[in-house]
């Protein structure tokens, strides 16, 4: 029995959810998302979503859970938005941007330059005394963190002195250097 999965999902004022032929779109202020589903019911009943599954299989007990998940994170995505902030931790790292092209220095011998997809707002910030900030904000959680998880690629933390590009709120599990 999924407990996720069978919890309705509630549809704040200004989201229009749409289920026709299993695909589901929800339209907000932030933008518009469309999924496909297989497998489960899909519902729109008053203000709630409700996703259920016809048989007990295996299969349709997890896709019953993933694509409640998924509503949901559509529905609060085209309300709300999401956002990833990424901290570079170095010396010399910096990130600046233009419009949503994002230009890293991380220590290599030429800059990364990276055109970001048009659905995502990047906003960099770098204070004195304080490591560089990059945000992303988008309407979809799924090209939030792959575009955040492809920046964080360039540079992974190494476990030694914290240095690369790493999320907000992450903590790296550190290591001893050599002792003399």
């Amino acid at each position: 029995m999924s407990r996720i999965g069978n919890n309705p999902v509630v549809i704040p004022n200004g989201v229009t959810v749409d289920v026709k032929d299993n695909l589901i779109t929800v339209k907000g202020k932030l933008g518009e998302l469309t999924q496909t589903f297989e497998s489960v019911d899909v519902k729109v009943e008053d203000t709630n979503v409700l996703v259920t599954r016809s048989a007990d299989s295996k299969d349709q007990k997890a896709k019953h859970g993933l694509y409640r998940a998924l509503v949901n994170n559509m529905i609060k995505g085209v309300s709300e938005g999401w956002t990833k902030e990424l901290e570079l931790v170095g010396v010399g790292y910096r990130a600046s941007n233009q419009g949503n092209k994002l230009e890293l220095a991380l220590g290599f011998s030429h800059n990364i330059v990276m055109d970001l997809a048009p659905e995502i707002k990047v906003e960099t910030v770098s204070e004195k005394g304080k490591n560089p900030l990059v945000k992303l904000t988008s309407h979809d959680k799924q090209l939030v963190g792959q575009v955040a998880a492809k920046i964080r690629g360039f540079r992974k933390p190494e476990p030694y002195k914290g240095k690369g590009i790493k999320f907000v709120g992450e903590v790296l599990r550190r290591k001893a250097g050599k002792s003399a």
